[in-house]
Protein backbone atom coordinates (compact mmCIF):
# COMPACT_ATOMS: atom_id res chain seq x y z
CA UNK A 1 0.00 0.00 0.00
CA UNK A 2 0.91 3.81 -0.67
CA UNK A 3 3.67 5.31 1.92
CA UNK A 4 3.83 8.87 2.94
CA UNK A 5 4.31 11.45 0.56
CA UNK A 6 5.42 15.09 0.95
CA UNK A 7 2.55 17.80 0.57
CA UNK A 8 2.31 20.34 -1.66
CA UNK A 9 -0.25 22.40 0.70
CA UNK A 10 1.02 26.19 0.44
CA UNK A 11 -1.70 28.55 -0.41
CA UNK A 12 -2.13 29.34 -3.76
CA UNK A 13 -4.97 30.76 -6.53
CA UNK A 14 -8.18 28.36 -7.66
CA UNK A 15 -6.20 28.45 -10.88
CA UNK A 16 -2.44 27.18 -10.00
CA UNK A 17 -4.87 24.31 -8.06
CA UNK A 18 -6.77 23.53 -11.01
CA UNK A 19 -3.62 23.23 -13.05
CA UNK A 20 -2.17 20.78 -10.77
CA UNK A 21 -4.87 18.45 -11.36
CA UNK A 22 -4.59 18.86 -15.09
CA UNK A 23 -0.62 17.90 -14.46
CA UNK A 24 -1.07 14.44 -13.21
CA UNK A 25 -3.73 14.17 -16.21
CA UNK A 26 -1.36 12.35 -18.67
CA UNK A 27 0.21 9.95 -15.70
CA UNK A 28 -3.11 9.49 -14.49
CA UNK A 29 -4.12 8.36 -18.27
CA UNK A 30 -1.64 5.74 -18.31
CA UNK A 31 -2.59 4.38 -15.41
CA UNK A 32 -5.96 3.61 -15.54
CA UNK A 33 -5.67 0.17 -17.06
CA UNK A 34 -4.19 -0.56 -14.11
CA UNK A 35 -6.47 0.65 -11.56
CA UNK A 36 -9.19 -1.53 -13.57
CA UNK A 37 -6.84 -4.97 -12.71
CA UNK A 38 -6.17 -3.97 -9.40
CA UNK A 39 -9.77 -2.60 -9.01
CA UNK A 40 -8.31 0.13 -6.81
CA UNK A 41 -6.16 3.21 -7.31
CA UNK A 42 -2.69 2.50 -8.02
CA UNK A 43 -0.11 3.42 -4.95
CA UNK A 44 1.23 5.98 -7.78
CA UNK A 45 -1.68 7.58 -8.74
CA UNK A 46 -2.65 8.09 -5.08
CA UNK A 47 0.50 9.67 -4.35
CA UNK A 48 1.24 11.69 -6.70
CA UNK A 49 -2.53 12.90 -6.46
CA UNK A 50 -1.91 13.37 -2.62
CA UNK A 51 1.23 15.32 -3.12
CA UNK A 52 -0.26 17.75 -4.66
CA UNK A 53 -2.49 18.73 -1.45
CA UNK A 54 -5.34 19.10 -3.95
CA UNK A 55 -7.33 16.98 -0.71
CA UNK A 56 -7.21 20.09 1.65
CA UNK A 57 -9.20 22.47 -0.43
CA UNK A 58 -12.18 20.48 1.46
CA UNK A 59 -10.33 20.35 4.46
CA UNK A 60 -11.57 22.83 7.05
CA UNK A 61 -9.10 25.86 7.24
CA UNK A 62 -8.59 25.49 11.28
CA UNK A 63 -6.17 21.83 10.22
CA UNK A 64 -4.20 22.84 7.99
CA UNK A 65 -7.15 23.07 4.67
CA UNK A 66 -6.99 25.62 1.97
CA UNK A 67 -8.85 28.90 1.93
CA UNK A 68 -10.51 28.40 -1.12
CA UNK A 69 -14.39 27.55 -2.26
CA UNK A 70 -15.97 24.35 -2.20
CA UNK A 71 -16.43 24.33 -5.29
CA UNK A 72 -12.72 24.02 -6.37
CA UNK A 73 -12.80 20.43 -5.18
CA UNK A 74 -15.92 19.69 -8.21
CA UNK A 75 -13.59 21.27 -10.67
CA UNK A 76 -10.42 19.30 -9.56
CA UNK A 77 -13.07 16.01 -9.24
CA UNK A 78 -14.17 16.62 -12.93
CA UNK A 79 -10.58 17.10 -14.33
CA UNK A 80 -8.96 14.09 -12.83
CA UNK A 81 -11.87 11.78 -13.93
CA UNK A 82 -11.23 13.23 -17.27
CA UNK A 83 -7.78 11.29 -17.56
CA UNK A 84 -8.64 8.54 -15.01
CA UNK A 85 -12.26 8.55 -14.05
CA UNK A 86 -11.74 6.27 -10.78
CA UNK A 87 -9.52 8.54 -9.52
CA UNK A 88 -11.71 11.86 -10.17
CA UNK A 89 -14.36 9.42 -8.49
CA UNK A 90 -12.33 8.85 -5.10
CA UNK A 91 -11.09 12.43 -4.83
CA UNK A 92 -14.73 13.75 -5.45
CA UNK A 93 -15.72 11.82 -2.68
CA UNK A 94 -12.87 11.75 0.21
CA UNK A 95 -12.78 15.86 -0.52
CA UNK A 96 -16.78 15.53 -0.19
CA UNK A 97 -15.91 13.48 3.60
CA UNK A 98 -13.47 16.53 4.61
CA UNK A 99 -16.17 19.01 4.19
CA UNK A 100 -18.68 16.81 5.95
CA UNK A 101 -16.10 16.35 8.87
CA UNK A 102 -16.59 19.71 9.70
CA UNK A 103 -20.31 19.72 10.80
CA UNK A 104 -19.59 17.17 13.10
CA UNK A 105 -18.42 18.34 17.00
CA UNK A 106 -15.66 19.43 17.32
CA UNK A 107 -13.84 16.45 19.48
CA UNK A 108 -14.64 14.31 16.37
CA UNK A 109 -13.33 16.22 14.24
CA UNK A 110 -10.23 16.28 15.93
CA UNK A 111 -9.78 12.85 16.59
CA UNK A 112 -9.80 12.98 12.39
CA UNK A 113 -7.53 15.76 11.27
CA UNK A 114 -5.72 16.62 14.61
CA UNK A 115 -1.56 15.72 14.01
CA UNK A 116 -2.70 14.51 10.09
CA UNK A 117 -5.08 17.23 7.94
CA UNK A 118 -4.52 14.79 5.13
CA UNK A 119 -6.47 11.80 6.71
CA UNK A 120 -8.77 10.16 4.05
CA UNK A 121 -12.04 8.92 5.53
CA UNK A 122 -14.41 6.82 3.36
CA UNK A 123 -18.40 6.24 3.65
CA UNK A 124 -21.35 4.43 3.08
CA UNK A 125 -23.84 6.67 3.69
CA UNK A 126 -27.14 4.48 3.93
CA UNK A 127 -27.95 2.33 6.47
CA UNK A 128 -26.91 -0.74 4.79
CA UNK A 129 -27.97 -3.79 7.11
CA UNK A 130 -26.71 -2.70 10.42
CA UNK A 131 -27.74 -2.12 13.91
CA UNK A 132 -27.45 0.67 16.22
CA UNK A 133 -27.98 0.28 20.47
CA UNK A 134 -27.93 3.13 22.79
CA UNK A 135 -25.07 2.54 25.67
CA UNK A 136 -23.97 4.69 27.94
CA UNK A 137 -21.90 7.69 26.64
CA UNK A 138 -23.26 6.30 22.96
CA UNK A 139 -24.12 3.28 20.94
CA UNK A 140 -23.01 -0.28 19.70
CA UNK A 141 -22.77 -0.41 15.89
CA UNK A 142 -22.75 -3.69 14.24
CA UNK A 143 -23.55 -4.17 10.79
CA UNK A 144 -22.55 -4.66 6.64
CA UNK A 145 -22.40 -1.62 4.46
CA UNK A 146 -21.84 -1.91 0.30
CA UNK A 147 -20.14 0.82 -2.02
CA UNK A 148 -17.14 2.33 -0.05
CA UNK A 149 -15.31 3.77 -2.43
CA UNK A 150 -11.44 4.86 -1.60
CA UNK A 151 -11.84 2.51 1.02
CA UNK A 152 -8.45 0.70 0.85
CA UNK A 153 -6.62 4.25 1.69
CA UNK A 154 -8.92 5.58 4.41
CA UNK A 155 -8.31 5.66 7.98
CA UNK A 156 -11.76 5.99 8.48
CA UNK A 157 -15.24 5.60 7.55
CA UNK A 158 -18.93 7.22 7.81
CA UNK A 159 -21.51 4.99 7.59
CA UNK A 160 -25.32 5.52 7.90
CA UNK A 161 -26.96 4.23 11.33
CA UNK A 162 -30.68 3.40 11.96
CA UNK A 163 -32.60 4.06 15.28
CA UNK A 164 -31.07 7.40 16.00
CA UNK A 165 -33.49 9.94 14.13
CA UNK A 166 -34.50 10.40 10.86
CA UNK A 167 -30.79 10.51 9.47
CA UNK A 168 -28.03 9.99 10.74
CA UNK A 169 -24.00 9.30 10.53
CA UNK A 170 -21.45 7.86 12.36
CA UNK A 171 -17.79 8.43 11.89
CA UNK A 172 -16.02 5.01 12.36
CA UNK A 173 -12.02 4.82 13.15
CA UNK A 174 -9.85 1.93 11.08
CA UNK A 175 -9.05 0.13 14.09
CA UNK A 176 -13.07 -0.64 14.19
CA UNK A 177 -14.16 -1.65 10.68
CA UNK A 178 -13.10 -4.56 7.95
CA UNK A 179 -13.06 -3.63 4.24
CA UNK A 180 -14.14 -7.12 2.61
CA UNK A 181 -13.82 -7.14 -1.55
CA UNK A 182 -16.87 -7.82 -3.39
CA UNK A 183 -15.53 -4.78 -5.79
CA UNK A 184 -16.17 -7.24 -9.03
CA UNK A 185 -18.16 -5.42 -11.27
CA UNK A 186 -18.83 -4.25 -14.96
CA UNK A 187 -17.47 0.26 -14.10
CA UNK A 188 -15.47 2.22 -11.94
CA UNK A 189 -13.62 -1.09 -10.91
CA UNK A 190 -10.65 1.15 -10.05
CA UNK A 191 -12.80 2.63 -7.35
CA UNK A 192 -12.24 -0.28 -4.95
CA UNK A 193 -15.75 0.39 -3.45
CA UNK A 194 -15.71 -2.45 -1.50
CA UNK A 195 -17.99 -3.76 1.72
CA UNK A 196 -17.75 -2.36 5.30
CA UNK A 197 -18.43 -4.63 8.27
CA UNK A 198 -18.33 -3.64 12.26
CA UNK A 199 -18.57 -5.69 14.72
CA UNK A 200 -20.14 -4.66 17.63
CA UNK A 201 -18.07 -1.60 18.23
CA UNK A 202 -18.55 1.49 20.49
CA UNK A 203 -19.46 4.96 18.82
CA UNK A 204 -19.19 7.43 21.18
CA UNK A 205 -21.98 10.34 20.93
CA UNK A 206 -19.81 13.24 19.58
CA UNK A 207 -19.49 10.62 16.39
CA UNK A 208 -22.61 10.50 15.51
CA UNK A 209 -24.25 13.66 13.41
CA UNK A 210 -27.94 14.48 12.63
CA UNK A 211 -27.83 14.80 9.03
CA UNK A 212 -30.96 17.24 8.80
CA UNK A 213 -30.18 19.56 11.22
CA UNK A 214 -26.19 19.95 10.25
CA UNK A 215 -25.90 23.39 8.29
CA UNK A 216 -29.99 23.84 8.92
CA UNK A 217 -30.05 24.86 12.64
CA UNK A 218 -27.13 23.51 13.80
CA UNK A 219 -24.37 26.04 13.24
CA UNK A 220 -21.50 23.98 14.45
CA UNK A 221 -19.42 23.97 11.18
CA UNK A 222 -20.12 27.10 10.43
CA UNK A 223 -19.12 28.44 14.75
CA UNK A 224 -15.92 26.81 14.28
CA UNK A 225 -14.79 27.34 10.79
CA UNK A 226 -17.01 30.30 9.33
CA UNK A 227 -16.59 29.23 6.04
CA UNK A 228 -19.42 29.46 3.88
CA UNK A 229 -19.72 25.30 2.72
CA UNK A 230 -20.94 25.25 6.36
CA UNK A 231 -24.28 27.38 6.34
CA UNK A 232 -25.67 25.31 3.57
CA UNK A 233 -27.53 22.54 4.28
CA UNK A 234 -25.78 18.97 3.71
CA UNK A 235 -29.04 18.20 1.25
CA UNK A 236 -28.20 20.78 -0.75
CA UNK A 237 -24.83 20.69 -1.04
CA UNK A 238 -23.80 16.62 -0.68
CA UNK A 239 -24.05 15.04 -4.53
CA UNK A 240 -22.10 17.26 -6.54
CA UNK A 241 -19.20 15.32 -6.10
CA UNK A 242 -20.81 12.23 -7.79
CA UNK A 243 -21.57 15.09 -10.62
CA UNK A 244 -18.17 16.62 -10.96
CA UNK A 245 -16.61 13.56 -11.88
CA UNK A 246 -19.20 12.07 -14.37
CA UNK A 247 -18.82 15.48 -16.01
CA UNK A 248 -15.11 14.83 -16.11
CA UNK A 249 -16.10 10.68 -18.06
CA UNK A 250 -18.10 12.04 -20.18
CA UNK A 251 -15.38 15.13 -21.52
CA UNK A 252 -12.74 12.10 -21.11
CA UNK A 253 -14.42 9.98 -23.92
CA UNK A 254 -15.14 13.37 -26.39
CA UNK A 255 -11.57 13.62 -25.84
CA UNK A 256 -10.74 10.20 -27.06
CA UNK A 257 -12.78 10.08 -29.45
CA UNK A 258 -11.45 13.14 -31.04
CA UNK A 259 -7.83 12.05 -30.50
CA UNK A 260 -8.52 8.65 -32.27
CA UNK A 261 -10.40 10.62 -35.33
CA UNK A 262 -8.71 13.85 -35.96
CA UNK A 263 -6.93 13.58 -39.20
CA UNK A 264 -8.56 10.32 -40.61
CA UNK A 265 -9.83 10.86 -44.13
CA UNK A 266 -12.35 8.82 -45.87
CA UNK A 267 -15.79 7.14 -46.37
CA UNK A 268 -17.55 5.80 -42.65
CA UNK A 269 -16.59 6.94 -39.38
CA UNK A 270 -13.73 9.72 -39.95
CA UNK A 271 -13.03 13.35 -39.47
CA UNK A 272 -14.89 14.16 -42.79
CA UNK A 273 -17.81 12.45 -41.75
CA UNK A 274 -20.92 14.41 -41.01
CA UNK A 275 -22.55 11.85 -38.90
CA UNK A 276 -19.63 12.33 -36.80
CA UNK A 277 -20.02 16.12 -36.76
CA UNK A 278 -23.39 15.77 -35.63
CA UNK A 279 -22.82 12.99 -32.99
CA UNK A 280 -20.01 14.77 -31.60
CA UNK A 281 -21.63 18.04 -31.63
CA UNK A 282 -24.54 16.85 -29.84
CA UNK A 283 -22.14 15.10 -26.82
CA UNK A 284 -20.43 17.90 -26.68
CA UNK A 285 -23.30 20.40 -25.97
CA UNK A 286 -24.71 17.95 -23.80
CA UNK A 287 -21.45 18.10 -21.50
CA UNK A 288 -21.22 21.61 -22.06
CA UNK A 289 -24.78 22.04 -20.44
CA UNK A 290 -24.49 19.59 -17.50
CA UNK A 291 -21.56 21.93 -16.78
CA UNK A 292 -23.35 24.95 -16.56
CA UNK A 293 -26.19 23.44 -14.68
CA UNK A 294 -24.30 22.30 -11.98
CA UNK A 295 -21.97 25.84 -11.89
CA UNK A 296 -25.44 27.67 -11.40
CA UNK A 297 -26.51 25.39 -8.68
CA UNK A 298 -23.84 25.14 -6.89
CA UNK A 299 -22.48 28.99 -6.77
CA UNK A 300 -26.14 29.61 -6.18
CA UNK A 301 -26.20 27.19 -2.87
CA UNK A 302 -23.11 29.31 -1.74
CA UNK A 303 -24.23 32.53 -2.08
CA UNK A 304 -27.32 31.78 -0.35
CA UNK A 305 -25.30 30.40 2.38
CA UNK A 306 -22.83 33.57 2.44
CA UNK A 307 -26.17 35.93 2.38
CA UNK A 308 -27.84 33.55 5.26
CA UNK A 309 -30.74 32.97 2.61
CA UNK A 310 -32.98 29.51 3.45
CA UNK A 311 -33.42 27.24 0.88
CA UNK A 312 -37.28 26.36 0.27
CA UNK A 313 -38.52 22.82 -0.37
CA UNK A 314 -38.68 23.50 -3.88
CA UNK A 315 -35.35 24.78 -4.24
CA UNK A 316 -34.05 21.72 -2.65
CA UNK A 317 -35.94 19.19 -5.21
CA UNK A 318 -34.17 21.52 -7.73
CA UNK A 319 -30.90 20.58 -6.68
CA UNK A 320 -31.58 16.87 -6.82
CA UNK A 321 -33.43 17.47 -10.25
CA UNK A 322 -30.46 18.94 -11.50
CA UNK A 323 -28.17 16.57 -10.30
CA UNK A 324 -30.06 13.95 -11.75
CA UNK A 325 -30.46 15.78 -14.93
CA UNK A 326 -26.84 17.04 -15.15
CA UNK A 327 -25.60 12.44 -15.08
CA UNK A 328 -28.48 11.80 -17.73
CA UNK A 329 -26.72 14.61 -19.83
CA UNK A 330 -23.86 12.38 -19.19
CA UNK A 331 -25.24 9.46 -19.86
CA UNK A 332 -26.39 10.76 -23.33
CA UNK A 333 -23.12 11.96 -24.27
CA UNK A 334 -21.36 9.08 -23.52
CA UNK A 335 -23.92 6.63 -25.36
CA UNK A 336 -23.91 9.13 -28.32
CA UNK A 337 -20.49 8.32 -28.52
CA UNK A 338 -20.01 4.99 -28.50
CA UNK A 339 -22.41 4.21 -30.93
CA UNK A 340 -20.61 5.82 -33.31
CA UNK A 341 -17.55 4.92 -32.13
CA UNK A 342 -16.96 1.32 -34.43
CA UNK A 343 -15.86 -2.08 -33.28
CA UNK A 344 -12.53 -1.58 -32.67
CA UNK A 345 -14.02 0.42 -29.30
CA UNK A 346 -15.17 -3.01 -27.80
CA UNK A 347 -11.22 -4.09 -27.20
CA UNK A 348 -10.31 -3.95 -23.71
CA UNK A 349 -6.96 -1.81 -25.13
CA UNK A 350 -9.37 1.20 -26.16
CA UNK A 351 -10.43 3.53 -23.37
CA UNK A 352 -13.64 4.44 -25.19
CA UNK A 353 -14.73 1.38 -23.61
CA UNK A 354 -13.72 1.91 -20.19
CA UNK A 355 -15.25 5.74 -19.80
CA UNK A 356 -18.59 4.39 -21.38
CA UNK A 357 -18.66 1.61 -18.56
CA UNK A 358 -17.42 4.29 -16.10
CA UNK A 359 -20.38 6.44 -17.19
CA UNK A 360 -22.82 3.57 -16.62
CA UNK A 361 -21.79 2.39 -13.52
CA UNK A 362 -21.97 6.31 -12.20
CA UNK A 363 -26.00 6.48 -13.70
CA UNK A 364 -26.52 3.94 -11.99
CA UNK A 365 -27.06 5.41 -8.18
CA UNK A 366 -30.84 5.95 -7.79
CA UNK A 367 -30.89 9.40 -6.48
CA UNK A 368 -28.77 10.14 -10.14
CA UNK A 369 -31.61 8.69 -12.27
CA UNK A 370 -34.61 11.45 -13.18
CA UNK A 371 -36.94 8.79 -12.01
CA UNK A 372 -36.02 9.42 -8.30
CA UNK A 373 -34.22 12.44 -8.30
CA UNK A 374 -36.89 14.44 -10.00
CA UNK A 375 -39.68 12.71 -8.20
CA UNK A 376 -39.89 15.52 -5.34
CA UNK A 377 -39.39 18.48 -7.36
CA UNK A 378 -42.44 17.31 -10.31
CA UNK A 379 -44.67 16.76 -7.08
CA UNK A 380 -43.85 20.06 -5.54
CA UNK A 381 -43.99 21.89 -8.56
CA UNK A 382 -47.64 20.86 -8.99
CA UNK A 383 -48.62 21.70 -5.65
CA UNK A 384 -48.15 18.51 -3.14
CA UNK A 385 -46.72 18.26 0.28
CA UNK A 386 -42.72 17.72 0.88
Amino acid sequence: MSTKVEIRAEPAPPAELLARASALAPALRERAAEAEELRRLPDASFDALMATGLYRIAVPVRFGGLDVDYSLALDVAEELARACPATGWCYGLWAAHAWLIGYWPLLAQEEVFIGDPDTLAASSLNTGKSTCVPVDGGYRLSGRWEFSSGCDFSDWVMLGVPGIGERNWALVPKADFQIVDTWFVSGLRGSGSKDIVVDDAFVPSHRVLDVTTAGDGDWTGWDLHEQTRYRAPIPALLGWDLVAPMIGIARGMTDEFIGRLSGTTGAGRTAESEAVHIRLSHACAEVDAARALMHRDVREILDRAAAGEGYSALDRARYRRDRAYAIQLCLQSANRIFDISGAHALFDSVALQRYHRDAHAVAHRDTLLMDFGGQDFGRLALGGST
